[in-house]
């Protein structure tokens, strides 16, 4: 009796230091953070992954892409780990960005070697897509859900870990798609997928759609997945609806979604890899690249890319004063010798005046960063290729408004694409139609009247005077 007592004393002390010792980690915990509550969650037996890998020159753009994914997930307060496959060669302060800043698990692997390279149909931005097989590695989780950087969360899709070995979607009709898809890990599969790879099994794009899709050859003929409602896991292989993969061609067609199978959860951006919808100018082209931006502007931000846009513009906006407050005075560029002298230099000066017209639309394109939100973005174009045109309209003295017809169009054309109110997508198409026709002869009398104002002022004496000759007063060619 005694020592039952004793053993129940000593028990309950046991009990006491232990909750001694949890509320003190509690307490350093809490200080740690400056005095915050911490909720401590388990280790998740799922995970939401995605890949990063180098070698193309887009890797910046989809290094923004993965970290907005992250991000997103997130703040739809997802219940999983997520986690990032990166290759080896990826910047570590892009790791520790994903790490440290996103709350990402990163995984560095090797880059698996793609013996489809030398297909003659074979796309060399794909060509480390295949570490995508290394979701199978992932043996600490049951379900993985393995994601592209290009897509585009509406709700939770939590649902998905209990799915079977394997599920996807069917954009096309024959042919699963692989920017989305649940599976159980498996080093029995990686292996043998790997094995697969040195025998050469048949792959008819050389990526991972193909190599996957060959691994599952009758996933078509499986059931739909539904998920059980008492949240067991199922056993097999599913397709998913379409919901968790909406193509944005769908909604292209009607301007609105109307997916009736599943949940309208996910949107994925396939086809044109220039059209992506993180880059500024695939909006208003395509009109679902803003709602892109929307899910950054309130997960990551635009931090990266604004030192640049305010160097751009306050670059512009000084040419504009300098090209206002300057004085054009080409009297002494050359003196006219011959008559076959000067119509050699006339016709150079042509040539470079277009060009500069030419590279004023061309040049503010290019050095926008690429990931910045389409409306500034947009705005920074037209700002600075209208500066760029003000130096060829007072170089060469030409009139401003023919020079500035086609930033009128390129204005015009963007208020016709973004009009919110297109009843479907053919609308919208024959309305883009209709305004490019309408504004070609507009674009082509402008491009007359510029080379005619030209020729005359290359004509001037304020231009070329005769030798021996004094120059014009200073103020005779001004533009204003």
């Amino acid at each position: 009796m005694d020592g039952g007592k004793e053993q129940r004393k000593i028990a309950g002390l046991v009990r006491t230091l232990l909750l001694i010792l949890a509320a003190t980690a509690t307490y350093e915990a809490r200080e740690a953070l400056g005095g915050e509550a911490v909720a401590v969650r388990a280790p998740s037996k799922n995970a939401y992954a995605t890949m990063m890998y180098m070698g193309t020159p887009r890797d910046y753009e989809f290094y923004v892409a993965v970290r907005v994914l992250l991000r997103s997930l997130a703040a739809l307060d997802v219940q999983t780990d997520r986690l990032v496959i990166a290759s080896l060669d990826a910047p570590l302060r892009w790791v520790r960005a994903l790490e440290q800043e996103d709350g990402a698990k990163v995984l560095r692997v090797k880059n698996l070697n793609n013996p489809y390279e030398d297909q003659s149909n074979f796309d060399r931005r794909f060509k480390l897509t295949l570490n995508k097989l290394y979701a199978w590695s992932l043996v600490d989780y049951d379900r993985v859900v393995m994601l592209d950087a290009d897509n585009l969360f509406l709700q939770k899709t939590d649902e998905l870990f209990q799915c079977g070995q394997f599920c996807a979607v069917f954009i096309n009709p024959c042919i699963f798609h692989t920017g989305l898809f649940v599976l159980q890990p498996s080093m029995e599969v990686f292996n043998d997928m790997k094995k697969e790879l040195e025998r050469g099994r048949e792959n008819p794009d050389g990526a991972d759609q193909g190599f996957i899709c060959g691994y599952y050859p009758d996933l078509l003929d499986r059931p739909m997945f539904h998920p059980p409602s008492n949240g067991t896991k199922l056993d097999g292989t599913f397709r998913l609806p379409l919901g968790y993969q909406m193509d944005a061609t769908y909604y292209y067609l009607r301007l609105r979604w109307s997916v009736p199978c599943g949940p309208n959860s996910v949107i994925t951006f396939p086809g044109a890899p220039w059209l992506k919808p993180w880059y500024w100018w695939s909006w208003p082209v395509l009109p679902l690249g803003i709602s892109w931006h929307e899910q950054r502007r309130q997960t990551l931000g635009y931090v990266a890319e604004i030192p640049a846009m305010l160097i751009q513009f306050a670059t512009y906006l000084g040419i504009i004063v300098l090209t206002r407050l300057a004085r054009p005075n080409f009297s002494k560029l050359c003196y006219r010798r011959s008559e076959n002298h000067i119509s050699l230099i006339q016709a150079g000066l042509k040539v470079i005046a277009v060009w500069s017209i030419v590279a004023s639309y061309i040049v503010p394109f290019f050095i926008i960063p690429r990931t910045l939100h389409p409306l500034p973005a947009w705005t920074l174009y037209l700002f600075g290729s209208f500066a760029l045109c003000s130096i060829a309209i007072n170089a060469f003295l030409l009139p401003m408004l023919p020079v500035l017809v086609p930033w009128f169009g390129i204005f015009g054309s963007l208020l016709v694409m973004a009009f919110p109110w297109y009843s479907d997508g053919v609308v919208r198409a024959l309305a883009v139609f209709g305004y490019a026709f309408c504004a070609a002869p507009f674009v082509w009398i402008a491009m007359v009247k510029v080379m005619a104002s030209l020729q005359v002022s290359l004509e001037r004496e304020a231009f070329f005077p005769r030798l021996g000759e004094s120059s014009p007063p200073p103020g005779f060619n001004k533009l204003y």
